[in-house]
């Protein structure tokens, strides 16, 4: 999970952008989020090993700050993975499609989707092995150019020397340091997914071992993962380089001369897609789930089969999921767009509601619950907080990202109207007759 969870599409394909935004320095800027992530992480690590919930940070917003925190996160981060699910499903289709170009997309995207959906149906346990799978394709992949990218900076490769130039040939940050920082509203993005581990952590045999693992992984897996692969793309390729935007990885292979390289990362990326949809699918279900059993969804949702699995909750959102498959082939560029943006800035709500949770729950939870703790608390989670919201501020201003934030304030404001609205009508509902004793 954790694995799967930090390694994204994003990664193979977005980081050309970053490197071309920040120049060699690019590496800095994944560091920088990964520290983010990794507080981030922590903070959730410690709520979830004191107290493992499914609703995970949902539960823990509500603890901390009462229902309406709760409600907000969970239907936040329901519409964030819901809208993930219709991206990730459109996504795969266009890379099979080059394949199989006569296949609608809409077709390829719709099987993609019954695929991880009945994945989902089956068990949480299928739903693990799947991703366990696509999690290992991934990481082998970046093992692989880690290993291979090494060997070719530092000359042990076939009529290949030592060549760090490409770090500081035009300038090490030629657009400046300003956009090292900048650039981190982006890649912010690309990162997300690890605290899925502490959700689906609350279903193992050992939730409290299983959280803990999951949390400390997700240090040195973006240090070495994305931190150390963004570091040889930038000593492989020149920043300035016209194919590093298409796909970063694909250029510094054909760089190093592997042949393929194009085929071979559009299986990688594919699988990456398929990783996101499945875990976006199993996440949107989940938290369905826990927001049906507070009374804030249908209650229908809370069914489960014979093996647990919250049926009506998955089948939802997959239905959700279709539908912005069937938008973005009728109306890509207005309503599929506006849900993108929409929910383009709703992660990072969440991520705050974390650290504020964790800053309110420490001081009431008992010392010997505490097995894994936040670093520098408070210091580091007021920090933590902080620096999330000064990536807010930041998307404020860039053009690129101002719609994203103002559409995701408006989703924010949405349901905590549907809060509001909940609450007055549980007021106005009747109240039953007492029983008469005689």
């Amino acid at each position: 999970m954790a694995i799967g969870g930090v390694i994204g599409a994003g990664l193979f394909v977005g980081s050309g952008a970053t490197i071309k935004a920040a120049g060699p320095a690019a590496f800095l800027t994944y560091a920088i989020t990964g520290v983010l992530i990794v507080l981030v992480m922590r903070m959730l690590g410690e709520m979830a090993v004191a107290n493992p919930s499914t609703g995970s940070f949902a539960d823990y917003s509500r603890r901390a700050l009462g229902d309406w925190a709760g409600f907000s996160v969970g239907w936040l981060y329901w519409y964030f993975w819901v809208i993930v699910v219709g991206f990730e499903a459109v996504a795969g289709g266009k890379i099979v499609q080059d394949w199989w170009p006569h296949f609608p997309l809409w077709l390829i995207a719709l099987v993609l989707m019954v695929a991880m959906t009945a994945t989902n149906l089956f068990s949480v346990r299928s739903y693990g092995e799947f991703e366990y799978w696509f999690a290992s394709v991934k990481v082998l992949a970046i093992i692989a150019f880690l290993v291979l990218g090494t060997m070719f900076v530092l000359g042990w490769w076939p009529g290949k020397h030592m060549d760090f130039s490409n770090l500081t040939k035009s300038g090490f940050a030629p657009n400046g340091t300003g956009a090292i920082f900048s650039a981190i509203v982006v890649v912010v993005f690309s990162m997300v997914g690890p605290e899925i581990a502490t959700i689906a952590a609350a279903e193992s045999k050992d939730p409290a071992r299983a959280i803990s693992r999951a949390t400390n992984s997700v240090i040195y897996r973006i240090g070495l993962f994305f931190v150390g692969s963004i570091f040889l793309i930038a000593v492989i390729v020149p920043w300035d380089s016209p194919t590093l935007g298409t796909s970063p990885f694909v250029t510094a292979f054909k760089t190093m001369g592997i042949p393929h390289a194009d085929n071979i990362m559009r299986i990688v990326v594919l699988t990456a897609v398929l990783s996101c949809l499945n875990s976006a699918m199993y996440t949107a279900s989940r938290m369905l789930f826990v927001l049906a059993g507070r009374g804030e969804a249908p209650r229908s949702w809370l069914r489960v089969n014979s093996r647990g699995v919250p049926v009506h909750a998955i089948l939802a959102s997959s239905f959700i999921g279709f539908v912005c498959v069937v938008l973005a082939y009728i109306a890509e560029d207005t309503v599929f767009l506006f849900l993108l943006n929409s929910s383009g800035a709703v992660i990072l709500f969440v991520y705050f509601m974390i650290a504020i949770s964790q800053l309110v729950l420490r001081p009431r939870t008992p010392p010997e619950k505490l097995i894994v703790k936040m670093w520098g608390y408070p210091v580091l989670t007021i920090l933590t907080a902080g620096a999330i919201v000064a990536i807010l501020v930041a998307m404020g201003f860039q053009d690129g990202t101002r719609s994203q934030l103002w559409t995701s304030l408006l989703s924010w404001a949405v349901i905590l109207l549907a809060f509001v609205a909940l609450r007055l009508t549980r007021r106005r509902a009747p109240v039953p007759d007492e029983p008469v004793t005689r």
